[in-house]
């Protein structure tokens, strides 16, 4: 039987909204502000997060805490068991659709497949899984996706090649263009007022219920994005969304788009360590297809993608709404109670995880960390991110071809050994080609 959940003292409550749960807020949950993120990398609050909930589960026993925010009560588990029955659970009788997260990505997806209700979620999931094809290791789409990769590189390249530099802006450029490209279409490769749009609303979401709808923008995005549903190009998803189903693709799009930024910021968290040691950035090249082939699946660049996301989690927290009375233990919750898993407590939870601060891509390829109810880079059970494998089919695919070059990047004395960084601001990484000043 799982430990009962425990009521935190007053002080204890401060400890957990201060050091754990206002640093993740701050930073922006739905789109990163790169002033605070680069707070959180100076002040490593990720370490501190980790020191405050691993001396609570000590002191309660591994009890579920139960956190007061207000009104609201929302149970932070610290135990891999009670991570495993959460995400089981989901959707019922825990949904991803929580109070926090509807009230933010209503203002950009308010169809979207992760806040949307039981009954919804049995036509929408369905269509997700058909379109990103979860269940095979390589899209259908793939020689499209790694031509779109192979443009966004050469995008890089040329600026390597001129100035011997990129940060995180540039890097970011390369990324939307491949981005709207695999799931869009050709057409839509410069479309940058579809992005600003995109971020203007999710700069809006980080606010959640605090900021008030724009339903203009929501408007416009839904326009742009029906646009090129209309007629879409071969390769793309939006093609295999036409022929699933157009009215249902324009409320998902806009989510499939979000999670990219996600999985952008986790590629160029990787990079940093190819650039940080050249051991890893051979055998990276070692795994590379050659010219001609189908696309590769390059177990080791996804490997190292997982990583990155294990390290340096891109979901802060990974949350769940109870739709019933809850019997937990010795006690039971009323319905609507939240429940939080913070990623980078777990990820990095040394009591579990021998390599819980080094660079072991390797765990991901021998089952060890696939094993660990704990390890969660894609969420889990039958809410698991259905984009799962298309996001590392571009991300591995970038990280690859960007290996090619023999890049440093700054700081990287920091990422060239282990143990590593708590806390990592992607928006603060700076590459240069080697012997460049």
């Amino acid at each position: 039987m799982s430990p009962t959940p425990v009521d935190l003292t007053p002080a204890e409550n401060l400890r957990v909204l201060g050091k754990v749960l206002a640093p993740l807020v701050a930073q922006g949950a739905i789109v990163r502000r790169p002033q605070m993120t680069a707070w959180a990398e100076r002040h490593q609050t990720d370490r501190t997060a980790r020191a405050v909930l691993s001396d609570l589960r000590a002191r309660h026993g591994g009890a579920p805490l139960v956190v007061r925010l207000g009104t609201r009560r929302v149970v932070v588990v610290t135990e891999p068991v009670d991570v495993r029955r959460l995400l089981e659970g989901s959707p019922e009788p825990f949904t991803p659709a929580t109070k926090e997260k509807r009230a933010a990505l209503a203002h950009f997806q308010p169809e979207g497949v992760l806040i949307s209700s039981t009954a919804e979620r049995w036509h929408r999931r369905p269509f997700n899984e058909k379109v990103l094809q979860t269940d095979q290791p390589v899209h259908d789409g793939g020689p499209a996706v790694v031509d779109a990769v192979q443009r966004g590189v050469a995008d890089l390249s040329r600026q390597l090649r001129t100035s011997g530099r990129f940060d995180a802006d540039d890097f970011a450029e390369a990324w939307w263009g491949t981005v709207l490209e695999v799931v869009l279409g050709p057409k839509a490769r410069g479309d940058r007022e579809l992005v600003a749009v995109l971020n203007a609303l999710r700069s809006d979401a980080n606010w959640s219920w605090l900021h008030p709808g724009r339903p203009h923008l929501r408007e416009d995005l839904e326009g742009r994005i029906g646009s090129y549903l209309l007629n879409p190009e071969p390769g793309s998803l939006a093609a295999v969304a036409h022929q699933s189903g157009p009215a249902t693709a324009v409320g998902q799009v806009p989510h499939w788009l979000f999670a990219f930024d996600a999985a952008g910021a986790a590629t160029l968290r990787a990079l940093a360590i190819v650039a940080a040691r050249p051991a890893v950035r051979e055998r990276l090249l070692a795994e590379a297809e050659p010219e001609g082939q189908e696309p590769a699946l390059l177990p080791y660049a996804r490997a190292c993608v997982l990583e990155s996301l294990r390290l340096w989690p891109t979901t802060f927290a990974v949350l769940r709404d109870s739709t019933g009375p809850t019997d937990w233990g010795e006690r039971t919750l009323p319905a609507h109670t939240g429940f939080a898993v913070v990623s980078s407590f777990f990820h990095r939870d040394p009591d579990r995880l021998e390599h819980a601060d080094g660079f072991l891509p390797e765990a991901w390829l021998d089952g060890r960390n696939a094993a660990d109810w704990g390890l969660i880079p894609f969420s889990g059970g039958p809410a698991a991110c259905p984009g799962r494998n298309f996001v590392l089919l571009v991300a591995s695919h970038m990280l690859t071809r960007l290996a090619a070059h023999d890049l440093r990047v700054a700081r990287g004395r920091y990422l060239a050994r282990d143990p590593l960084p708590a806390t990592v601001d992607h928006l603060g990484l700076r590459f240069r080609v080697a012997g460049s000043r």
